[in-house]
């Protein structure tokens, strides 16, 4: 009776789990704001407002997908390896944290947009200057701080994938090299190797592609049951 209400959980959780990873992915492509990226984005941010709010809406909720994935595995992944575990919801939480400071820069890309308009000739070079600030300190929070908290997450708990065989152990495999495919390219990213550009989208496809046949398989497979109840929810049920 305790092992299918514990498989009942873990189905649960699994099947959530899987939401979430397609959800981040999901959310991540329709974040996306191409007239940021562009050489008039102090022009067309204005003009294409609705563009850079849905991206800034789509980027708030990958706060849920990013923090709620190692939330949703704690309760599963605790009971074999704490510290991991602790440590994948505790990046989880900073990735999170690091998405709002990412939304909030792109919010300020309307109003200095908006101001910009409405200076017209004056004070260009300030404008600029500001706009480029804004442009590279979203992408260190986007596409470094961002990126190696969640990364973090993800390759601690494939860790534990890994040890307790949850899933086959080659998913767990390709999600710690996928991972530091990504570290890799962040920390290029971040001292000038490599730009936003195909180095850069080449080594973040394997993370990309684990998680969403990670995701496919928690859906549809959930966890391999393990062979024997957790020890705490015996004593628990014997008292």
């Amino acid at each position: 009776m305790l092992i299918k209400r514990t498989n009942s959980v873990n189905r649960r959780a699994a099947i959530i789990t899987g939401v979430l990873l397609i959800a981040g992915l999901v959310t991540g492509i329709f974040s996306v704001v191409p007239v940021i990226d562009g050489p008039e984005y102090l022009i067309k941010a204005s003009t294409n407002a609705n563009q850079v709010l849905i991206g800034a809406f789509s980027q708030l909720l990958m706060v849920v997908a990013y923090v709620g994935i190692p939330i949703m595995l704690y309760s599963i992944l605790s009971r074999h390896n704490k510290g991991l575990a602790l440590g994948s919801v505790a990046f989880g939480i900073i990735a999170g944290v690091f998405i709002v400071i990412g939304v909030i820069i792109l919010l300020l890309f309307l109003t200095l947009s908006d101001e910009y308009t409405i200076a017209g000739e004056q004070n260009i070079s300030y404008f600029h200057a500001l706009g480029e600030l804004l442009q590279v300190g979203r992408d260190l929070v986007n596409h470094v701080a961002t990126t190696l908290a969640f990364v973090f997450a993800m390759f601690l708990f494939n860790c534990i994938f890994y040890q307790t065989k949850l899933v086959p152990r080659w998913m767990a495999v390709s999600g710690l090299i996928g991972s530091i495919l990504s570290i890799l390219a962040s920390l290029l990213f971040m001292n000038h190797f490599i730009g936003l550009d195909t180095a850069y989208m080449i080594l973040n496809i394997p993370i990309a592609l684990q998680q969403l046949v990670l995701a496919i398989w928690l859906i549809i497979q959930g966890f391999n049951p393990m062979e024997q109840p957790i020890k705490s929810e015996i004593s628990e049920k014997q008292v």
